[in-house]
């Protein structure tokens, strides 16, 4: 049950990050800097995509993305191969980090895959998307603010009901 919710909800963030970058183009995100709209629900997928991945395994993640990519096709074609290309090969970069340290330290390893893989796929989904990294500052710092929120939403979970924890040890 958790499982197929945190899949969906890492779907419907694809979906809305291609939904924001067509509804509102570019927005701040700090420190001067500007990315496309959709990066703050683009860096929470990375925390939901390890979710997915503790719920459901490595296969639910990649037809996830692939369930995230057709939804995008219908706000836009080309955000949607961007974005699905983009996280399906961060995906292998994030699972290279997360699965290793997974077990023992559950929390650095959802920041660390995090920050590699919100990196790579900025560069991917920038490039694909407007042919352009002016963007690269603003989305790195954007999806840093979101991974930064959700890992410490994750440990404030984990003192709340160490007991009933679904998620491994941090």
């Amino acid at each position: 049950m958790l499982g197929g919710l945190v899949a969906a909800l890492y779907v419907g963030t694809v979906f809305a990050a291609n939904w924001a970058i067509q509804r509102f183009g570019a927005v701040p995100v700090g420190f001067g800097l500007a990315a496309p709209a959709g990066v703050y629900f683009a860096g929470l997928a990375f925390t939901l995509r390890d979710l997915t991945h503790e719920a459901l395994g490595r296969r639910a993640v990649l037809a996830a993305i692939a369930a995230g990519a057709a939804c995008s096709a219908l706000v836009s074609p080309r955000f949607a191969l961007a974005s699905g290309t983009a996280f399906l090969l961060s995906e292998l970069a994030d699972y290279a980090v997360y699965a290793p340290l997974r077990r023992r330290h559950w929390l650095v390893a959802v920041a660390l895959s995090n920050g590699v893989g919100l990196v790579l796929d900025s560069v991917l989904f920038l490039g694909l998307a407007f042919g352009s990294l002016a963007f690269l500052p603003g989305q790195v710092v954007g999806k840093a603010w979101m991974t930064a929120l959700a890992v410490a939403l994750l440990w404030l979970w984990r003192r709340r009901s160490p007991v009933d924890d679904p998620l491994p040890a941090a």
